[in-house]
């Protein structure tokens, strides 16, 4: 029963208390971030927008160590290798429009702007934007430059030919990788046309340079037409999970083999935001019906946290078929679930 002690208590205890104070240390830690000194609550439709509201910092690139950051995130506005529709080259713009994602990470109890030095340092600089090859080469020489230097990238696209590229970034520092991918395609497909440099092919060829590791490798959410296309994924031993075998598996059971598969060794997260259904995220360029639900690819993220993640991307937000901005606004939040099991993995390292 609520007495009048019960609501007396409450009175002393929040009356006179103002917006920005917190009774309890979590809480009070996320309210660090949002208010300033004078009680003042940021305004997420104001400023320069950058991913998740992290610090702007492009001056960074041209530093040796990236300015001492630990997590990097990177747009890569590139979309010369899709085979559908373009316009993914407009995602890392409408990822960084979003507001109010985080800081808090309800699930997992986690702030990561406030447990890692993470700065949104802005785009690959790329040579043309004409020349798919040239865009490639950028790519891996920026990466192989930023990984060098000790930090973990975290990018957003583009269409998912850039993971090729970055992959080789990341293995240059860390040796073939696993890899958690989240798509309705496994994107294992042959060269196209003259050219390896294709959105249907990246872990294919990431795979035969020695950059990822297929047996330490699990694909989610695979379905549609284009499964001819994937024979390279079974013969090279990744693990497929189809879209209509995660309702009949469960989340839970996904997280088991997603961590028996990857192991402790270091992994890469890859999400396509195609692996949701286009109910849910209608404004990419190869839609694919009956896909996952944002609920389900959360419950697997938040899962495998504890993952020795070296780096992540999200990629195919193409926002002009995106016209109530769902898929930006569920970009955003993938991204930010994939810093957070960056950020996990930095802790871990420096308690080793």
């Amino acid at each position: 029963m609520f007495t009048a002690d019960k609501l007396a208590a409450l009175r002393a205890k929040y009356g006179n208390a103002d917006g920005s104070v917190m009774f309890s240390e979590e809480a009070q830690r996320v309210a660090d971030l949002q208010f300033s000194s004078d009680g003042k609550r940021s305004k997420p439709f104001s400023g320069i927008p950058t991913f998740l509201g992290a610090a702007y910092r492009p001056e960074a690139q041209d530093l040796a160590d990236f300015g001492g950051l630990e997590i990097a995130m990177v747009g890569v506005p590139m979309d010369l290798g899709v085979t559908n529709r373009s316009g993914a080259r407009f995602g890392p713009r409408a990822v960084r429009t979003i507001e109010r994602i985080g800081p808090y990470e309800h699930f997992l109890k986690m702030v990561p702007l406030a447990e890692a030095k993470v700065a949104d340092i802005g785009d690959v600089p790329f040579r043309s934007r004409f020349s798919l090859e040239s865009c490639h080469q950028d790519i891996e020489a920026f990466y192989t430059r930023l990984c060098a230097a000790g930090i973990v990238p975290l990018s957003v696209g583009g269409d998912h030919s850039i993971s090729q590229s970055i992959l080789a970034g990341v293995a240059a520092e860390h040796g073939p990788v696993g890899m958690v991918h989240f798509d309705a395609h496994c994107d294992t497909s042959g060269p196209y046309e003259g050219s390896k440099f294709q959105h249907g092919g990246p872990f294919r060829e990431a795979v035969l340079a020695g950059h990822l590791d297929p047996e330490r490798t699990v694909q989610i959410g695979i379905r549609g037409p284009a499964e001819y296309l994937w024979e390279f994924s079974y013969d090279s031993g990744m693990t497929v999970i189809h879209a209509e075998e995660v309702t009949a598996l469960g989340t839970d059971r996904i997280v088991e083999t997603v961590k028996r598969v990857v192991g402790a060794g270091k992994t890469y997260v890859s999400l396509d935001v195609d692996c949701l259904d286009p109910v849910f995220a209608p404004g990419t360029g190869t839609p694919e019906v009956g896909g996952m639900t944002s609920r389900e690819v959360l419950a697997i993220m938040r899962g495998i946290v504890g993952t020795d993640v070296v780096g992540g991307d999200v990629v195919e937000v193409a926002p002009q078929y995106d016209a109530t901005t769902n898929t930006a606004q569920l970009g955003a939040q993938m991204l930010f679930e994939i810093l957070c099991l960056e950020v996990a993995a930095c802790k871990a390292r420096r308690k080793e």
